[in-house]
């Protein structure tokens, strides 16, 4: 597997707190079956202003020299969480904020309660830019819950869809639940990833996660959205997928 969404890089965010804790939470990882992470540490202007620079990369430098000297056989790679903001394409096209290892794919958050009309403006701004969204947790957000159209709208577009195994496993209530699972039934995500923070909590483990799409949703399902999809947007390369079925705005 290969997890496109984490806040392993220490003391930057509200993820890992320390060197020793992202070496656990690699080691969870592992043993879960995830050969290569995406390093996403929250860019969001006047909260974590993680700026690409030299500061940001020292510190995965550091990371990355601890990873090596603990010998864990786990490939890593720079993203950011990246908040959407009104000058996020120049951010973009000025190198001030990491895309997913140096590609065109880079994963975009938005407000719970964001408006949907903003958000569209965001991605058609970035996408016209030269960009690909890869929209972190969509499940969460409310106004996805009371309208997941929108993410066929998204996806429809262009958008990569990513869903956080928290999601799918209850824990961040049962509408986000029955969200994710009707965003997967209607064929509009495109990969699930950890979302890992810390230890003890939205740990790295992506066995569960990884049961539950085998089980609900098959083999084929369940490869595309956990290995091939996130080799492909490692490798800057199209992404994949079924046929998107729309909701019924009827019903």
């Amino acid at each position: 597997m290969i997890d496109i969404h984490t806040h392993i890089l220490p003391r930057v965010d509200d993820g890992s707190e320390s060197t020793a804790m992202s070496l656990k939470l690699i080691e969870e990882a592992l043993e879960s079956g995830v050969h290569s992470m995406i390093v996403t540490p929250h860019f969001f202007q006047g909260v974590y202003e993680n700026y690409a620079g030299e500061d940001l990369q020292k510190r995965w430098d550091r990371l990355h020299n601890a990873v090596h000297r603990a010998n864990l056989p786990i490939h890593l790679y720079q993203g950011m969480e990246i908040m959407a903001c009104d000058d996020l394409p120049e951010l973009l096209k000025k190198g001030k904020v990491w895309t997913m290892n140096s590609s065109d794919y880079f994963l975009l958050e938005f407000a719970f309660d964001e408006d949907p009309a903003y958000c569209k403006t965001i991605i058609r701004s970035c996408m016209e830019a030269g960009y690909r969204p890869v929209i972190a947790h969509p499940a969460r957000y409310y106004f996805v819950q009371d309208d997941p159209g929108i993410v066929y709208d998204w996806y429809r577009s262009g958008c990569c869809i990513q869903l956080n195994k928290g999601t799918l496993l209850g824990d961040n209530g049962i509408r986000a639940r029955n969200t994710g699972l009707s965003l997967l039934r209607h064929c509009v995500v495109s990969c699930v990833a950890s979302d890992a923070h810390r230890t003890y909590w939205r740990n790295a483990d992506m066995s569960q996660v990884e049961e539950l799409l085998l089980d609900q949703f098959g083999e084929e399902y369940t490869y595309m959205l956990l290995e091939e999809n996130p080799d492909r947007i490692l490798r800057n390369r199209e992404l994949v997928g079924y046929k998107p079925v729309p909701y019924d705005k009827n019903t």
